[in-house]
């Protein structure tokens, strides 16, 4: 499982992350749904890869498959962890990476 994490994070960091992404970083959004600029899209995902590569970079949450959505700075994060402290962790780590205005956690604990 971390070797996969790695790969992922290593093919986002090399400019890749339109792989990992399903073609392209909108897409999540319907066709037309998606009133961002694509510099504030590009941005957005490249704040979402940072939060990631801080994820797999911890011993802790590297175990868990957190989702992350940003949408202009703001992240939502997802997903189940295995305690109060990692769901804690997961929203300071979110809130502390460069480009994010506010970060919602709907991380639930098992």
């Amino acid at each position: 499982m971390r070797l996969v994490v790695l790969l992922m994070v290593i093919l986002a960091l090399s400019g890749c992350s339109a792989l990992m992404l399903g073609g392209s970083g909108a897409a999540r959004y319907p066709a037309g749904g998606d009133d961002r600029p694509p510099e504030v899209v590009q941005a957005d995902s490249a704040i979402s890869t940072r939060i990631r590569s801080k994820y797999a970079a911890d011993a802790v949450l590297s175990q868990f498959n957190i989702g992350i959505r940003t949408y202009e700075g703001r992240v939502t994060l997802s997903g189940m962890v295995g305690s109060q402290q990692a769901r804690s962790a997961a929203g300071s780590i979110a809130m502390d990476t460069s480009g994010v205005k506010s970060v919602e956690n709907q991380i639930k604990v098992q």
